[in-house]
């Protein structure tokens, strides 16, 4: 099986990353960047439509 992966952007300090889905928390949860600790729901980390639709699968 391959394995996916979601890309995730920082809405306070930009950083960009790659996690996969079964290691994120549910998409209405909260969720903190590691770079600068900003935290907000899951969703607003998501890069692209695609990447959300990604996570709500595995869930």
């Amino acid at each position: 099986m391959v394995e996916a992966f979601v890309r995730l952007l920082c809405p306070e300090c930009g950083k960009e990353w790659q996690e996969t889905p079964t290691e994120l928390p549910a998409v209405r949860k909260n969720f903190s960047c590691p770079a600068c600790h900003a935290t907000r729901r899951l969703t607003e980390f998501m890069r692209t439509e695609r990447d959300l639709e990604a996570v709500k699968q595995f869930q």
